[in-house]
C-alpha cells in the first residue's frame, strides 16, 4: 500500500525528473516506510512506501527486473501473491528475489501478458513498463479500491495516486470541468471517471488497463464487469442456499484479507457489517483482534456515537476494543486537514470521521479491515424497495425503455441532491451545462445489458460507480493520510458475483439485506443484525453552526471564491441566511456542500481561471 507517480515521454524527450519527485513528496503520508526514483529512457517513477509485505528492502519500489526488462511502481495488495508465486515458480521456472506481491505482479505479467490482471485476488493501481519495447501498461482493481489520476501534456503523460500530487507536478489545466461540477452538485458528489473537478486530470476508469506503445498508439480493455442477471442452474437454489453461497464467499474474502508480515485490525461501527468481519474473523480462530470505533458530541439531539452497539460485538469476541471520542475541539482543527487529505472534494460528512479514527488506528495497526460496501452490494439502502416496485408494477414483459424511464425516476427522486432545473439558480452562466448529463449518465448505465431488474440496475450502478466515487474513495483518502491500509472484504469481486445473482427480493427481505443478515445470525448475535440502521455521524457538519458554520461562510466569501464565480449570490446568501434549512434527500446539508468544494480548491491552491 502506498504511492506513485511518474511521468511517461511520447516525444522522444527525457522525463522530467524534477516533476516526479514533486509529486511523490506529495504523497509522504500515503507512504511513510520510503521513498524510491527510477529513471530510463522515456520514464520515470516515483514511489512512497507503507510496507505490509516484504518489510525488507527488497520490498521497495519502484521495482525494476533486469533480467526480463521490466520495472513497476504499484499500490494495493494482493491476497493470493503466494499461490501466484507458487504457480509462477512451479509451472514457469521463475525466480524470485524477492518474496513482495510487487515482484509477483512482474512476473505475472511476463508470464500471462495483459490478463495477468484477471487472476489477481486483492486490490491495486499499477503502471509497468517494458524496457526493451517501450511498451507501458496502466491498470486499476475491478472496484477501483486502488486510485489512478492522469495529466495529458504536450508529448507526455503524468501519472499519479492523487489528484494534487499531479498539480503539484505543475503544467496542468485547473480550470473547474462543468460536466463534473454538475456530478458533484446533484448526483451527490460522485463523479464518474474518466472525469474530475478540473480539466487537466483525468482518471482511470475501474476494471480498466490501458495499454501505450511506444509509437504512441493507446488501447484501452475493461476486464471484469459484473452480471446482474439470473443463472438459470441455480434457479431451483432455495434462501438456505443463497446464504451458504454468501456465508461461504464472506468467509474467504475476510480471510484472503488477513495476508500480511504485521497485525491486521478492524473498524468496528456496531453495525452488521464490520461486527459480521470481526465474527468471522474469529469463527476463524483469531483472538485479540484489535478492534476500533469513534464516537463524536450530540448535536441538534442527534446522538454522535454508537458505542452501544460495538460494544456488544466487542464483548462476545473478547476484542482488544478501543473506543475513540472526538470533542470539537479536536474535530475543528483537523477539518483542514481532512480536506487538504481528499484527492477530490468529498461532500459526506464521515470523511472528517475517517480522518481522525485513522489518525488513532494508525498508532496500533497499518491494517484494518473495514465493513464499507455491504449496503451497495446486498441492497441495503432505503432506494431499493421502491425500484423493485417498478419491476412489481411494471410485469416481467414491460418494454426495457419504460422499465429503465421509471425506474431513474426513482433513483433521481431518492439519491440526487438537486434537480437540473435548480443549477440556475446555483451556477453562473459559465460553469453551466445545458443538458442534465448527471440524469442522463444514470439512464445510460441503467439502459446497458446485464441488469435484468430495476433494483438490478441500481445496485450495478450504486457498486461500479457510486461505491467507486464516494465511500470507496473517502476510505482509501483518509486511511491513506494516516499511513494506514484499510480492506474491504464486502468489495471481494467473488462476493459480488454472488450478490449479483441473488434474486432481489432476498436482498430486500428484512429492510434490506436479508440474504446477509441470515448468513450473519449464524455468526454474530442478532442484538446487532436487527438493531435500527445507523450511519457514520458527524452532527457537526450537518447542522452548522458556530465556527463550522464561520469556516464555510469564510471560503465560500474567499477572494478566491469571488474571483472563481462558480456560485450565483443570491442562491448562496439565501443559504446562508438559513444556513440548516435546505437539506438533500439524503439530508445532507447543501450548503455544507458548497463550503467544501471551496475549502478544498482553496487548500489544494486550484486557482481561478
Amino acid at each position: 500500500m502506498c504511492g506513485f507517480s511518474g511521468e511517461l515521454r511520447l516525444d522522444g524527450h527525457r522525463p522530467d525528473i524534477g516533476a516526479v519527485e514533486r509529486m511523490t513528496a506529495t504523497m509522504s503520508d500515503r507512504g511513510p516506510d520510503g521513498e524510491g526514483l527510477y529513471a530510463a529512457g522515456p520514464i520515470a517513477l516515483g514511489h512512497r512506501r507503507l510496507s505490509i509485505i516484504d518489510l525488507t528492502t527488497c520490498g521497495n519500489q519502484p521495482m525494476h527486473d533486469p533480467e526480463l526488462g521490466l520495472t513497476i511502481a504499484f499500490n494495493g495488495c494482493i491476497y493470493n501473491y503466494q499461490q501466484l508465486r507458487q504457480e509462477l515458480i512451479d509451472e514457469r521456472g521463475y525466480r524470485f528475489f524477492s518474496t513482495s506481491d510487487t515482484e509477483v505482479m512482474i512476473k505475472a505479467y511476463h508470464a500471462w501478458g495483459d490478463r495477468f490482471v484477471e487472476r489477481l485476488q486483492g486490490m491495486f493501481a499499477f503502471v509497468l513498463h517494458e524496457r526493451d519495447s517501450g511498451r507501458t501498461l496502466l491498470g486499476r482493481d475491478r472496484f477501483g479500491i486502488k486510485p489512478l489520476y492522469l495529466a495529458q501534456g504536450p508529448g507526455r503523460l503524468r501519472f499519479a495516486s492523487s489528484l494534487p500530487a499531479l498539480i503539484a507536478g505543475g503544467e496542468v489545466d485547473t480550470s473547474i470541468d462543468t460536466v463534473a461540477l454538475h456530478h458533484y452538485l446533484s448526483f451527490h458528489a460522485v463523479v464518474p471517471a474518466p472525469h474530475t473537478i478540473v480539466n487537466g486530470v483525468r482518471k482511470l476508469p475501474p476494471a480498466t488497463i490501458r495499454a501505450i506503445e511506444a509509437d504512441g498508439r493507446v488501447s484501452e480493455t475493461e476486464f471484469w464487469q459484473p452480471d446482474f442477471t439470473r443463472d438459470p442452474d441455480k434457479a431451483d437454489w432455495s434462501e438456505r442456499d443463497w446464504e451458504d453461497a454468501v456465508l461461504a464467499a464472506m468467509r474467504a474474502a475476510v480471510d484472503w484479507r488477513t495476508v500480511a508480515d504485521v497485525p491486521v485490525g478492524v473498524l468496528l461501527s456496531g453495525g452488521l457489517d464490520s461486527s459480521m468481519v470481526v465474527g468471522l474473523l474469529a469463527e476463524a480462530g483469531q483472538t485479540g483482534i484489535n478492534t476500533f470505533s469513534i464516537g463524536f458530541e450530540a448535536v441538534g439531539g442527534e446522538e454522535g456515537d454508537e458505542f452501544k452497539y460495538s460494544d456488544v460485538i466487542a464483548r462476545e469476541f473478547d476484542t482488544d476494543h478501543h473506543k475513540i471520542r472526538i470533542g470539537t475541539d479536536r474535530m475543528l482543527p483537523a477539518l483542514g486537514d481532512a480536506v487538504r487529505a481528499m484527492s477530490e472534494p468529498m461532500v459526506s460528512h464521515d470523511a472528517v470521521a475517517f480522518f481522525l479514527l485513522s489518525q488513532e488506528v494508525a498508532k496500533h495497526v497499518k491494517v484494518v479491515q473495514s465493513g464499507q460496501g455491504a449496503d451497495e452490494v446486498f441492497a441495503g439502502y432505503h432506494w431499493y424497495p421502491p425500484m423493485q416496485a417498478v419491476t412489481d408494477d411494471l410485469g416481467p414483459d414491460a418494454p426495457r425503455e419504460e422499465l429503465v424511464r421509471q425506474a431513474v425516476d426513482r433513483y433521481h427522486a431518492a439519491f440526487f441532491d438537486r434537480p437540473h432545473a435548480e443549477m440556475a439558480q446555483l451556477l453562473r452562466p459559465d460553469h453551466r451545462v445545458d443538458e442534465d448529463v448527471s440524469r442522463a449518465f444514470v439512464a445510460r448505465h441503467f439502459l446497458r445489458e446485464g441488469a435484468q431488474t430495476a433494483t438490478d440496475m441500481a445496485l450495478r450502478l450504486d457498486s461500479q460507480i457510486m461505491l467507486v466515487d464516494d465511500p470507496v474513495k473517502r476510505v482509501d483518502n483518509m486511511t491513506m493520510a494516516a499511513g494506514l491500509e484499510a480492506r474491504v472484504p464486502f468489495l471481494d469481486h467473488e462476493v459480488l458475483e454472488i450478490a449479483a445473482q441473488v434474486p432481489p427480493e432476498l436482498k430486500l427481505a428484512q429492510e434490506g439485506k436479508g440474504v446477509l443478515k441470515e448468513a450473519a445470525r449464524r455468526v454474530i448475535p442478532s442484538a446487532v443484525i436487527d438493531r435500527p440502521k445507523g450511519y457514520f455521524p458527524v452532527p457537526a457538519l450537518k447542522y452548522l453552526q458556530g465556527p463550522y458554520l464561520e469556516l464555510v461562510r469564510d471560503a465560500l466569501h474567499a477572494p478566491e471564491a469571488r474571483q472563481r464565480g462558480l456560485f450565483e449570490d443570491a442562491y448562496v446568501d439565501r443559504l446562508l441566511a438559513d444556513p440548516n434549512e435546505e437539506l438533500t434527500a439524503l439530508r445532507g446539508n447543501k450548503l455544507w456542500q458548497l463550503g467544501l468544494l471551496e475549502m478544498w480548491l482553496q487548500t489544494h491552491d486550484i486557482a481561478p481561471a
